[in-house]
């Protein structure tokens, strides 16, 4: 169990997989002083967090570090990427369970939060210092709440919606990436399937593109401890198509994930790029095509699990901070989603 923080406490910020602190340090700088501005903790750097193309083993020895040294009290990685798995092969699990501190991030550090659960340590999915700390006027309400909760106040949280969203930001090179927030748009309600009861159980899941090579690498956990879980999935910018989430999840299905957990919260997922605008009509239909897949695919192999679609939580603006190994309800009847801290 991680304990939480006071103000004055020392937080390790590190770039387990890419170093965006390297190519946007204003946005970068602009997050360290909010943290400290909102939560009062005090941000610690280490070797590899500005440095470009680090080592994963250079990377690795500053996880272990920060697990090692009892002055830090939590991680918060600096954005994703896309080569954490080469990462977690040198991390220390003995480090870790013997001073279990809160770990913050979200899609390639599925990877670090998959190993963290094997090893019984829980963590939190959510939060860069490069997406939603560091950029735009100030950081999302709902954003905030989160972070304060999983770091300092702990509790229960209920999960609302904040009625827009962004799928990117402006360009870190952009200096209005420091004042402004990306292109929002108004969201929609959220759908959910399954029936009209109350779940609760421990999370597990993370970005599915990252699930889908820790699959491959055997990393996954058994359906057996999976049983009675509510599992939180989420897509990234990489934006894969209906079909190949339903192809994911078939084969989370036949591992027996699907038939184990209790529940299943799927986040809104990014339809829209720098590069792709589509109309929001054209952007409904691909998360309404995401949608029905996973209600389709879900429900073919467990009719009993409550489903809810489209909660903000993973690559979204405002995102909320979910617990990764902690506890969630799905209230099917209600149609109301609680976390606790």
């Amino acid at each position: 169990m991680t304990s939480k923080l006071v103000p004055g406490d020392r937080v390790a910020v590190l770039s387990p997989s890419f170093a965006a602190p390297a190519v946007a340090t204003a946005l970068h700088e602009q997050a360290l002083r909010r943290l400290t501005e909102l939560t009062g903790l005090i941000p610690v750097e280490y070797p590899t967090t500005r440095e470009l193309g680090a080592s994963p083993e250079a990377r690795a020895a500053d996880v272990n570090a920060a697990f090692a040294d009892p002055g830090i009290r939590a991680i918060l990685a600096t954005i994703g990427g896309d080569d954490q798995i080469f990462v977690v092969p040198h991390l220390d699990a003995a480090l870790a369970q013997a001073d279990p501190k809160p770990f913050l991030g979200y899609s390639d550090n599925t990877n670090i939060h998959n190993w963290l659960w094997r090893h019984g340590v829980p963590s939190f999915y959510g939060g860069s210092t490069a997406v939603h700390l560091g950029p735009g006027p100030a950081v999302d309400d709902v954003h905030l709440l989160s972070l304060r909760t999983a770091l300092l106040d702990g509790g229960e949280l209920e999960l609302t919606e904040p009625g827009e969203s962004e799928d990117v930001g402006r360009r870190w090179e952009d200096p209005r990436a420091l004042v402004e927030y990306g292109d929002r748009r108004p969201t929609e309600p959220w759908t959910w399937s399954g029936p009209a009861k109350r779940v609760e159980g421990r999370t597990w899941g993370g970005c599915l593109e990252v699930l889908d090579g820790l699959a491959f690498a055997d990393r996954l956990p058994a359906a057996s401890d999976l049983e009675g879980a509510i599992l939180i999935l989420e897509t990234s910018e990489e934006r894969p198509p209906a079909g190949w989430v339903g192809r994911w999840l078939r084969g989370m299905g036949e591992r027996g994930i699907l038939a184990a957990a209790a529940g299943v919260i799927v986040a809104r997922p990014p339809v829209s790029d720098f590069e792709f605008h589509p109309s929001e009509s054209e952007a409904q239909v691909l998360r309404d095509a995401q949608r029905d897949v996973v209600l389709e695919t879900v429900g073919r192999y467990n009719a009993d699990a409550v489903v809810c679609v489209g909660v903000p939580f993973g690559h979204t603006r405002p995102q909320w901070i979910v617990p990764y190994g902690g506890s969630m309800v799905l209230d099917g009847a209600q149609q109301r989603v609680f976390a606790r801290y």
